[in-house]
């Protein structure tokens, strides 16, 4: 029930309808006893700013950013943790004493994934799919631990400038840019394949970002970080080429169990909220 202490939490994107996160944060504060409650908030780009401040006023404690705002929104925050300001990206936001702090749990979230499928990414070729915020987290994560890493994006321009900017912190690993016309004049040699565009969820659920010209790779893994639905035309590609594929609910699980952390300073219960996800 939610009451006048009730504190309030959410989620900021553009689709939200298909989030799972409001089921898994509200089974999390059930499980710890916590009067809070974690709601879906629909933003469009242009009142971005606008919501941010309005997240002061309106006594939220915090909130998950979700595509398209985890780079956009960095300007309107008062200060970001070293790895959100590396990455470029936020996803979880936490207000304290009025003022709006910016993290970033998604490339540990990732990591914490892979830790359990299991993949070692040490060492590995990786090939992203995409240039937004998403892929930023997941390049830096890769990074991170060695891997070498190609950006695929649809203009050379953009993708370029995001792998420049990561070179300047792995210098050794050299990270590649290219473009998905690209994919189809060339054979793909990678160790995993990973999407972090919106192509395969609602409303884009009928598109892959892999062109269909393109020789599919055989990799030792592809990850799809679209979630809802499970099994995304990204996925059922892989699979018709004999490639394991997984879907982004593991990585959705831990991002989220640490940015709870993040807003409350006590360890979250990871499998009740993996248990949440897993029953809608």
């Amino acid at each position: 029930m939610v009451k006048g202490t009730t504190k309030l939490l959410g989620i900021i994107g553009d689709p939200i309808s298909h989030s799972l996160s409001p089921a898994m944060h509200n089974i999390a504060f059930e499980a710890t006893g916590m009067d809070c409650i974690y709601v879906p908030l629909p933003v469009r780009p242009k009142h971005l700013g606008e919501a941010v401040r309005g997240l002061c006023s309106l006594g939220f404690m915090g909130v998950n950013v979700t595509v398209p705002h985890k780079e956009k929104v960095l300007p309107f925050l008062d200060r970001v943790s070293d790895e959100a300001a590396r990455i470029g990206s936020v996803n979880t936001i936490k207000i304290h004493d009025g003022r709006v702090l910016g993290d970033n749990t998604d490339w540990q979230g990732f990591l914490n994934h892979l830790a359990e499928i299991p993949f070692d990414p040490e060492g590995s070729e990786a090939l992203i799919l995409g240039s937004g915020g998403s892929a930023r987290s997941v390049a830096y994560a890769l990074l991170s631990k060695g891997a070498r890493v190609t950006l695929c994006g649809r203009s050379i321009e953009t993708t370029a400038k995001v792998a420049e900017h990561f070179r300047k912190f792995f210098p050794a690993t050299n990270p590649g840019a290219m473009t998905y016309d690209q994919l189809s004049l060339q054979r793909i040699n990678a160790d995993m394949v990973i999407n972090t565009t919106p192509l395969g969820m609602p409303p884009q659920f009928s598109s892959s970002p892999w062109p269909e010209k393109a020789m599919f790779p055989k990799c030792g893994l592809v990850y799809d970080l679209v979630y809802n639905p499970p099994i995304t035309p990204f996925i059922e590609q892989a699979l018709k080429n004999g490639v394991r594929a997984v879907n982004g609910l593991g990585m959705l699980v831990h991002q989220a169990a640490l940015a709870f952390n993040i807003w409350t300073g006590i360890p979250a219960p990871l499998e009740a909220m993996r248990r949440a996800v897993t029953l809608c």
